[in-house]
């Protein structure tokens, strides 16, 4: 190379690096190769902590919103909003393509809206979003279901339109897609901060285990199992522990038993 040019070019890049645009350079491109995630019910209280903790984490993160304005205050401006509702299926088939991962933080609320009945959005929404899943080849679908699912005869089903029995029919539709899936089955849900006690796990929906556990440390389970073949094709319920400290993820996940085919 001319030596002219050289010395130029050495005082182009050198300015570039100086200026911060070299290291954005790199940054853009660490961002672009980082793995991508969609969040639904991202605008929930538990699907605003996956979203959260998502970006610290690194993941390239999408959420699939009804109203985007709002979801723009809430979620950020660096998260990516595709506009649906999964109780039509309107924006589901977008909003699934080209992500390597799916949470579902999914959760039927007819006492806001009449329309948010279980039936639509803890099965068919649910169903319709794995089928999407399945189809675009994503590689871990995580769903947030609850503890109580397989009781029939739970007060909440009386209260809340069958609520578990339609989350059951939609953790069914999950096993059944064929995506690598975890599902896990949350007590009762705390808006308290994460990390405070230790996660406890159960298997088999025994009533005798109930207990609560912060949001905050659902989303931690969940982000835990993407990618993670310990955590894959399992069903778990989990409540906050005695102690705190720092979790051992594969020791946690390696223990539980995979479900049955």
């Amino acid at each position: 190379m001319n030596r002219r040019i050289f010395a130029a070019l050495s005082v182009v890049l050198t300015t570039a690096w100086v200026a911060g645009a070299v290291p954005s350079a790199f940054a853009a491109a660490a961002a672009k190769s980082a793995p991508s995630i969609l969040v639904v019910g991202a605008t929930g209280g538990t699907g605003k902590e996956v979203v959260r903790q998502a970006r610290e984490a690194g993941y390239r993160v999408r959420a699939l919103v009804r109203d985007a304005d709002k979801a723009r205050g809430q979620l950020g401006s660096d998260v990516e909003l595709v506009v649906g509702d999964v109780r039509t299926g309107a924006g589901v088939d977008a909003a699934v393509r080209g992500v390597d991962y799916v949470v579902s933080a999914l959760g039927s609320n007819v006492r806001n809206d009449p329309t948010n009945t279980p039936e639509r959005v803890d099965y068919g929404g649910v169903r319709d979003l794995v089928n999407a899943a399945a189809s675009a080849k994503v590689k871990h679908f995580v769903l947030v279901s609850s503890m109580g699912v397989t009781h029939d005869d739970h007060p909440l089903n009386k209260m809340f339109g069958n609520i578990l029995v339609w989350k059951r029919k939609g953790e069914e539709a999950v096993r059944a897609s064929g995506v690598p899936y975890t599902i896990v089955r949350p007590g009762g849900l705390l808006d308290t901060p994460g990390g405070k006690a230790g996660i406890r796990t159960f298997q088999g929906d025994d009533l005798k285990n109930n207990g609560r556990i912060p949001r905050a440390d659902v989303a931690a389970v969940c982000l835990k199992s993407l990618g993670n073949p310990s955590a894959a094709g399992k069903t778990f319920e989990i409540i906050s522990g005695a102690e705190g400290g720092s979790v051992d993820w594969n020791g946690l996940f390696a223990a539980l038993k995979a479900d049955a085919r």
